[in-house]
């Protein structure tokens, strides 16, 4: 008999946080929604970006639109093509996406970390936590530029690997 295949649902667990996971918690998810907030909107762009089968783009994406997280636009009519721009509740998962990803610089290795993040208005680079360490303030997501950053390795060429080498404001769509 082969291996079964573990769902996504953490039934008789009343926890916040196995709620959660049951919306972001799969493969991929957390990766799609990260390249939403540098400005991805595009099917193609995710694709070519996260190097993710069709299939698994197409659910994570039908289910990030069904829990809220990003919304499914029309921006061209014929043939009929989407944008996936993300909603306040998805602008909401920036701090926890920004402590995993410095936690795994901290403790997973590299050379340093692959993205900074800092405050457009004074261009003081963001703490651990999201606080603008020049001026004290606490930024929202569409008031950051991310930056490359020394650990850095990326030598793709799709067009999103291509504009994050130079800084980009996030939320701003990918060119």
């Amino acid at each position: 008999m082969g291996a079964m295949a573990l769902g996504k649902n953490y039934d008789g667990q009343d926890c916040s946080l196995a709620k959660a996971l049951e919306v972001i918690g799969e493969r991929w998810t957390l990766l799609v929604v990260r390249d939403a907030m540098y400005g991805v909107r595009r099917y193609g762009d995710f694709l070519a970006h996260l190097d993710i089968p069709r299939a698994v783009l197409s659910q994570r994406l039908g289910a990030l639109v069904e829990a809220g997280i990003l919304e499914r636009r029309r921006y061209q009519d014929s043939p009929p093509r989407d944008e996936y721009v993300l909603t306040p509740v998805g602008r909401e998962l920036w701090l926890p996406m920004l402590a995993l990803a410095q936690w795994g610089e901290r403790n997973l290795g590299g050379n340093g970390p692959r993205r900074l993040f800092h405050h457009v208005a004074c261009g003081g680079p963001l703490d651990q936590v999201g606080f603008c360490v020049a001026c004290g303030v606490h930024p929202p997501l569409e008031d950051i530029e991310v930056r490359p950053g020394p650990g850095l390795e990326d030598t793709r060429d799709d067009q999103v690997s291509v504009a994050l080498r130079s800084p980009h404001r996030m939320l701003r769509p990918i060119p």
